[in-house]
């Protein structure tokens, strides 16, 4: 369980909640600013756009006719319920309890998107001409704060993974 001093499940929550809010706040900004397809330039490298993903994650299964709404959204409920779960069980441990914080707030922010919109919303478009054999044009697929969020989650559990190995040695 905890360790003494650790705050609980509830600073984690909020970690989660606050990444739930910036996704939601920029999402609708680009709902209210852009129209689908439409593009800003920022840097050489990036650009704002408003893109809308039926799918998962680089798009898979958005063309898969609708039911895949409904499976994304369920297994976005069912890693939400996991990760309390998770968290409850695991709140001292700093590192691990981050990244499974920044992974929740991620996928409550799409599973928001999918029960509102039908679709997840993105809106961050980076593009490098070395890109350009595996992505069309060079452009990274888009995507928005929940699934940077999630990667940060993603990369802090292995990282948490591998330096827990090393204690163990």
């Amino acid at each position: 369980m905890a360790r003494a001093g650790s705050g609980g499940i509830w600073p984690w929550l909020g970690l989660a909640a606050v990444l739930v809010a910036a996704d939601q706040v920029t999402k609708q900004l680009i709902l209210a600013s852009y129209q689908l397809g439409d593009s800003t330039t920022i840097t050489g490298f990036f650009n704002i756009v408003r893109a809308h993903n039926t799918g998962a994650a680089f798009s898979f299964l958005a063309d898969a006719g609708g039911w895949q709404r409904w499976f994304f959204t369920a297994v976005g409920v069912a890693a939400a319920v996991f990760i309390v779960w998770m968290l409850r069980s695991h709140p001292g441990q700093k590192l691990f309890a981050f990244a499974l914080a920044c992974i929740l707030g991620g996928a409550l922010g799409n599973v928001i998107d999918r029960l509102m919109h039908g679709y997840v919303v993105d809106f961050l478009d980076f593009h490098w001409d070395f890109l350009a054999g595996i992505f069309p044009g060079g452009h990274f697929p888009a995507f928005n704060i929940a699934d940077a969020a999630i990667t940060v989650g993603a990369v802090a559990l292995i990282l948490d993974e591998i330096l827990r190995v090393r204690r163990g040695r």
